[in-house]
């Protein structure tokens, strides 16, 4: 456990959160570990093979997290032993969504925590002169409508793309208080901007920063 002065640092720190961001934006519990997971990534030196590697890391903390935001119900099991067990399963009816391509990155993640989750897409792309997101491709569960969505993307600088992948969400019927973006980096600009546009709509993320690192797509996958 934290000294008094951490906690009420950390205290204050979420209160300072609330009263900018609002509720619905969460930011992963900050420690050391952490921190040099970020840093690694923001590294220009680090190589591509401990890139994806301590990316994954952090992806699968955040992952872990983003569904702690997701519904359980109480249940009674029985242990081997024949005792009874008073706890707790997540309520049917989970998804996935990546947007493409980065957000790709984040659905092995998903799938180790959830072996059986079912994951869509989304590719959005910017118009080179206007930079207007648009989307090219949507493929979704049939019934998503129904469902709590994980929607993940690692990477936020304006919030735009992430904006036109929640309207095509709302298009299917989504509710809003139904999707939970997942989200390594983003810049204070986004989150608000997204947070304007969507009250409703959870935020997890790892770090606020004012400079993403935009080079995590290129660098994960091998294309810079």
């Amino acid at each position: 456990m934290g000294s008094v002065d951490e906690i009420t640092k950390f205290a204050d720190q979420k209160y300072e959160l609330v009263e900018e961001y609002g509720s619905n934006l969460k930011i992963l519990p900050t420690n050391d570990q952490v921190k040099e997971l970020q840093t690694i990534l923001r590294d220009r030196n680090t190589s591509r093979s401990d890139f994806k590697f301590y990316a994954d890391r952090l992806i699968r903390l955040v992952i872990e997290e983003s569904l702690n935001q997701l519904p359980f119900s109480k249940c009674v099991i029985t242990t081997p032993t024949g005792s009874y067990y008073n706890g707790l399963r997540y309520e049917r009816g989970n998804c996935g969504v990546s947007i493409v391509r980065s957000g790709e990155a984040m659905e092995q993640g998903l799938r180790d925590c959830c072996r059986s989750i079912r994951i869509g897409k989304i590719l959005v792309e910017s118009d080179a002169d206007t930079h207007e997101a648009r989307v090219v491709y949507a493929r979704f569960p049939e019934d998503i409508a129904s469902r709590k969505v994980l929607l993940m993307y690692p990477i936020m600088s304006t919030g735009n793309t992430v904006i036109k992948a929640v309207t095509v969400l709302m298009e299917h019927n989504v509710l809003e208080e139904n999707i939970i973006l997942s989200n390594l980096f983003s810049t204070p600009f986004a989150a608000r901007t997204i947070i304007s546009a969507f009250p409703q709509l959870k935020i997890l993320t790892s770090e606020l920063h004012h400079v993403a690192p935009n080079h995590f797509g290129q660098k994960y996958f091998g294309t810079d």
